[in-house]
């Protein structure tokens, strides 16, 4: 699975420029052979636009998943892109997976929100394994602040998750979270993890990008620098087929000792 990360905070505030920002990466992560892309948090609205959250919230069949999934077509890739997502009255930091067919095939709403600007404006989901399968991988979704969470993420190993696609809005001093946990968490889980960050200062928030693909193997497969851009690696089920095959981890558990975690 050749994947795209779109490192970028497209326009915060315009959803009619963000969709306009995806439709020309995803013209030049198809031309790079890629059958998936990737965004940021928030993409489709931006994340440090306080109330204007709720305003610009649709529900996860509404107008810009329409036109996300008309680009989906057009370009013949997947996109998984970050969003608020409106229901009823609540609104959930979200992330959606659209096929190149433009089939909706999975939303995940953020467990886990990160200090009070997140928990002001968002609820918190409910369901921590959201997965979906894409050209035989088994896709994970999560995002940003959920990764830290190794309990979170041993879920998805143990549920089979194959690729983690993981939008985030990964700020300053934190950048430790991209460089050393995101490798970690794939090492010991056993997958690929697909971090995709946002870029550059956003009102009192500052982005520290460094998108990755991080392999089984504990190795980044591409890495995004501070600016933004969009990076392209593969996700290998041979190589990951192998992996598990070399790596005891998930085998050599003993849960009967670990009930005091929860």
């Amino acid at each position: 699975m050749r994947t795209a990360l779109l490192q970028s905070s497209g326009r915060p505030g315009s959803v009619v420029e963000n969709l306009k920002v995806l439709d020309e990466a995803s013209a030049r992560a198809a031309a790079a052979g890629a059958g998936l892309l990737v965004t940021s948090e928030l993409f489709l609205t931006g994340y440090a636009i306080g109330d204007d959250i709720a305003r610009l919230a649709e529900p996860a069949d509404g107008d810009a998943a329409d036109a996300i999934t008309e680009t989906a077509t057009r370009h013949g890739l997947a996109i998984a892109y970050g969003y608020p997502e409106r229901d009823g009255g609540r609104v959930f930091n979200s992330v959606q997976l659209i096929s190149a067919a433009g089939t909706r095939l999975a939303n995940y709403r953020k467990t886990h929100l990160y200090g009070c600007f997140e928990r002001d404006h968002f609820t918190p989901g409910e369901r921590t394994v959201v997965q979906a399968e894409l050209d035989g991988l088994t896709i994970g979704l999560m995002i940003c602040y959920d990764v830290e969470f190794p309990e979170n993420v041993r879920a998805h190993a143990l549920a089979g998750t194959d690729l983690l696609l993981v939008p985030t809005a990964q700020l300053h001093p934190f950048q430790f979270v991209a460089e050393s946990v995101v490798p970690v968490r794939a090492f010991e889980n056993q997958m690929y993890i697909a971090y995709v960050n946002r870029v550059g200062q956003e009102g009192e928030f500052e982005f520290v990008g460094l998108s990755t693909l991080a392999a089984p193997d504990g190795v980044a497969r591409t890495r995004a620098g501070r600016t933004e851009e969009l990076v392209v690696a593969d996700a290998d089920p041979v190589l990951l087929a192998a992996s598990r095959e070399d790596n005891p981890y998930l085998q050599d558990r003993r849960p009967g000792l670990y009930g005091s975690l929860v």
